[in-house]
């Protein structure tokens, strides 16, 4: 196949700069410092702040951590069978606009979110999560019909560029609301609550216009079209028919799971963790997480030409390596240090995007030639959202019972040594594969 035109390349690579607005604000920077804030007791001494939610008492973080794990945990539900459905007529573009609709109206729902309402606030969290991680199912699985295999390393990391320029412009729009709310005659409170509304209004704007310059998918099914439920299962059980006569991306998942486990979390917990953990001010909070954007731009190509070189399962490898290496930093990083904190931001940057765009493609790349592709990619997306699951939930627990989230740090270390030793054997068997 040949790749696609520039003009429906750059269509693709747009979504990622609409949708990673929510990853950087609502994920990453003002949601979680707003969410800690009005949660808190306003004491910066105290490390487990509680609050009272159903009747029963939580870490503040850890609730906050469980609500996003429900989240994934719904979206490893739907996925498989959307997206099946997607590629059996043919619709996917149809369902990325409906989870990216539902999305970004529960971002901007976030706008009355206060600390009277934290069933609200939680709610609308957890909509917008399963909004924007189901949208992102689809959006993976456009990546195969668009690009050529020699492509899609450097398509896959112009996707993740993208959304890191854009979301890190609006959120340097919302900065100026929230570092400059006394000039602005608003609160702080006002001004996080206003850059929630905005990253709903991106969000469905600039989604809106690359939506549009997207193909349509060719149906993968023929024959009856009104069982839904049936032909998705049905599609789903083909693709796993061909993923246990296909050993290498067996293996792959197997290894993806557990190193993307360790990434997810750290990315989804790292603004709490600094937070609340280590003490650092919120201003200079925002400054890390802007590092770790700024600096996962030219880690994502670096590590794509990497791939080249080296081959993808080495630089893999490599990157998984270091985030060993961050979780220790991470570990033994004292309490309000946030010049080590910056340090830190700066590697995590550097791997962050990398990791996740070659990931990406060199599943793409071990995929067989199919019209399934949505299939396909809701098998590697399952995989992240469980990982997703399992990973927030034992570090909210682990963070509860020993009133340490450093403890939970650790459990992260384990997942990625887990993945590397597994990326180690998958690449032992592409190569039995290709002598035999």
């Amino acid at each position: 196949m040949q790749t696609a035109s520039k003009k429906v390349v750059n269509a693709w690579a747009m979504y990622d700069w609409a949708n990673s607005v929510y990853n950087l604000v609502i994920t990453s920077t003002i949601f979680p410092a707003y969410y800690e804030g009005i949660t808190g007791d306003g004491n910066p001494d105290t490390l487990n702040d509680k609050v009272v939610f159903m009747g029963r008492e939580f870490i503040n973080t850890s609730l906050y951590n469980y609500a996003l794990s429900i989240a994934f945990l719904i979206v490893a539900i739907l996925s498989p069978l959307l997206s099946s459905i997607a590629d059996y007529r043919g619709n996917k573009r149809s369902f990325l606009r409906f989870f990216m609709t539902m999305g970004s109206i529960a971002c901007s729902a976030l706008f009355f979110f206060n600390k009277d309402n934290l069933g609200f606030g939680l709610l609308c969290s957890i909509i917008a999560c399963v909004g924007y991680w189901s949208s992102v199912v689809f959006y993976n699985s456009f990546l195969p019909e668009i690009a050529a295999p020699e492509d899609r390393d450097r398509v896959s990391a112009k996707g993740f560029a993208y959304g890191y320029v854009g979301s890190v412009i609006l959120q340097l729009v919302c900065f100026v609301f929230v570092l400059m709310n006394d000039k602005l005659g608003i609160t702080q409170g006002f001004a996080s609550q206003l850059s929630f509304l905005l990253v709903g209004i991106w969000w469905f704007s600039f989604a809106t216009f690359s939506l549009s310059r997207l193909p349509r998918s060719e149906p993968a099914g023929t024959g009856n079209q009104n069982n839904f439920f049936a032909n998705g299962y049905k599609e789903l059980g083909k693709v796993w028919n061909q993923l246990t006569h296909l050993p290498v991306l067996k293996n792959f998942l197997i290894s993806f799971f557990f190193y993307n486990m360790g990434v997810q979390t750290v990315m989804l917990a790292a603004t709490l963790y600094g937070k609340s953990e280590l003490a650092i001010p919120t201003e200079n909070l925002i400054i890390a997480i802007l590092i770790i954007q700024l600096i996962a731009i030219p880690g994502a190509f670096a590590i794509s030409k990497l791939s080249s070189a080296i081959g993808n399962f080495k630089a893999l490898m490599l990157c998984v390596t270091v985030w060993i290496g961050i979780c220790v930093y991470a570990y033994l990083i004292p309490a309000n240090d946030f010049i080590q904190f910056y340090i830190l931001a700066t590697i995590v940057g550097f791997v962050m995007g990398g990791i996740q765009a070659l990931s990406r493609s060199t599943y793409a790349k071990l995929m067989p030639v199919t019209k399934d592709t949505a299939s396909f990619f809701s098998f590697y997306d399952v995989s992240e959202k469980i990982g997703i699951v399992v990973g927030l939930f034992l570090f909210a627990y682990l963070a509860e019972i020993t009133h340490s989230q450093r403890t939970s740090v650790l459990m992260l270390m384990a997942f990625f040594i887990i993945g590397l030793l597994l990326l180690l054997y998958t690449r032992n068997v592409q190569k039995k594969t290709q002598v035999s």
